[in-house]
């Protein structure tokens, strides 16, 4: 009996939903910021950006699908106790506690609050209406899970991308002026500077959380073959990452291009705001609401139906429970603000990102090291130890003496000074455990 396929069609809308649960509204406002930032560096950074924005959440989605399609089976190389709560801790923190709430906050900055007054612009009653419309929506989206490609792949994302595609050819026919001077960050090392911003999207995290979703939906299209599932799982990664990767080089342009008419604005939203006001006037303001929307509230159902995904394996609480519990406990934590939402969420994820990262890729060397768990555990052991300091640190604690005594290791200073000692602590697993004939991992086919 032939196993059964997926046209191309259908794995290209599988790839849609997928670009789509990735492109969040932080991933629209931070590549017109870069743009601008590096002005006629822009190519140079951006270039960084990809690595870590697109090449990284890449790498992660194709991890989990040749895992089994699972975050918690990726995680439990290291130890079964730590790929639990590695995995509880990576979906409250991307989910309830921080990037679902996150996406309706800042759907209703940028898609909203142009359209109010300066007093019910206020976080208030408004903010009150607009979640819970927002997240009434998203439960009833994430609802069936077998319908997400449809409703997202088929609906959503076309009408997104019919939005980006009329706001980066108007600025393209019409520019708004020529590339700018870069910053000092920008004009010595633009290429470093674009790898370091490529963090902020958290899409590393992201691409860990999907993949249950993306899994998930093949099977619901027949596919059961283990290695078909990994085949079509790493086409769709590859092209929601080529999708990614054309909407953040022509968010870029823009913001390169916008300095001579909009000046030099504050953050990336405000630079879509004034681009779209410019190019397209009051209409613009529209335009950009709605792609702010469009992109949030998939970013929003992905992760609440990756959530109640995963914890209806782990408690006794039915899929369709689980989507009104996280949708309303998203609301509520909404409400609280987008900027105490990142000052309390924010040291979390830096503790949590670099361990994924080195999780992702050591699964691609896995067979390498003949799965000696213990490379696992010595490469995370010193990262998660230095990420929680740089965690500490951006919670406001003071950790300077550790943190001084830190600063010996190669970019550290740019938050990445767990990369060398993540290589060594490899390494020495590496050679403790064949020395010592530790038993190994099994070793996925």
């Amino acid at each position: 009996m032939n196993e059964k396929t997926l046209s191309f069609g259908g794995i290209l809308t599988v790839g849609l939903m997928l670009f789509a649960l990735f492109l969040g509204a932080g991933n629209m406002i931070f590549p017109p910021f870069l743009g601008q930032q590096a002005g006629d560096h822009v190519w140079t950074g951006i270039t960084g950006f990809l690595i870590t924005g697109v090449g990284l959440p890449l790498m992660g989605v194709i991890a989990i699908a040749k895992s089994g399609g699972d975050l918690q089976t990726l995680a439990s190389r290291v130890h079964p106790v730590f790929g639990l709560i590695f995995t509880i801790v990576m979906y409250l923190a991307i989910g309830p506690f921080f990037g679902i709430p996150r996406t309706g906050t800042v759907a209703y900055e940028i898609g909203i609050i142009p359209f109010l007054s300066e007093d019910a612009a206020k976080y208030g009653v408004s903010l009150l209406i607009y979640s819970i419309v927002f997240f009434a929506l998203t439960a009833w989206l994430a609802m069936n899970p077998s319908k997400l490609v449809d409703r997202i792949g088929k609906i959503l994302t076309p009408s997104l991308l019919i939005i980006l595609t009329v706001l980066v050819v108007k600025s393209i026919v019409t520019p708004m002026g020529s590339f700018g001077e870069p910053n000092a960050a920008y004009g010595n090392g633009a290429l470093f500077k674009g790898f370091i911003e490529g963090y902020l999207t958290m899409d590393t995290i992201a691409a860990l959380v999907f993949g249950i979703v993306v899994i998930n939906a093949i099977k619901d299209r027949g596919i059961t073959n283990r290695a078909s599932l990994t085949k079509i799982t790493i086409i769709a990664g590859v092209i929601a990452a080529a999708g990614l990767a054309l909407v953040y080089l022509s968010l870029s342009y823009i913001g390169a291009t916008s300095t001579d008419s909009i000046g030099v604005q504050a953050n990336g939203g405000a630079i879509l705001s004034a681009a779209a006001n410019h190019l397209f006037g009051s209409f613009g303001a529209v335009i950009l609401g709605l792609a702010i929307t469009f992109a949030c509230i998939t970013t929003s159902v992905g992760l609440v139906s990756a959530c109640a995904q995963f914890f209806t394996k782990i408690i006794p609480i039915s899929y369709p429970k689980l989507v009104i519990v996280l949708s309303l406990f998203s609301m509520l934590i909404a409400n609280i603000g987008l900027t105490q939402l990142i000052a309390v969420s924010l040291p979390v994820l830096i503790i949590i990102y670099p361990l994924a990262i080195v999780l992702i890729l050591l699964s691609f060397m896995h067979n390498w090291f003949n799965g000696y768990s213990l490379v696992y555990v010595f490469a995370l052991v010193p990262t998660g130890l230095i990420s929680l300091i740089d965690g500490l640190k951006t919670a406001g604690m003071d950790v300077s003496s550790i943190s001084n005594a830190l600063s010996f290791l190669p970019f550290y200073a740019e938050g990445i000074g767990w990369l060398l000692p993540a290589l060594v602590g490899a390494v020495i697993g590496f050679v403790i455990a064949s020395l010592s004939g530790a038993s190994k991992r099994m070793i996925e086919a």
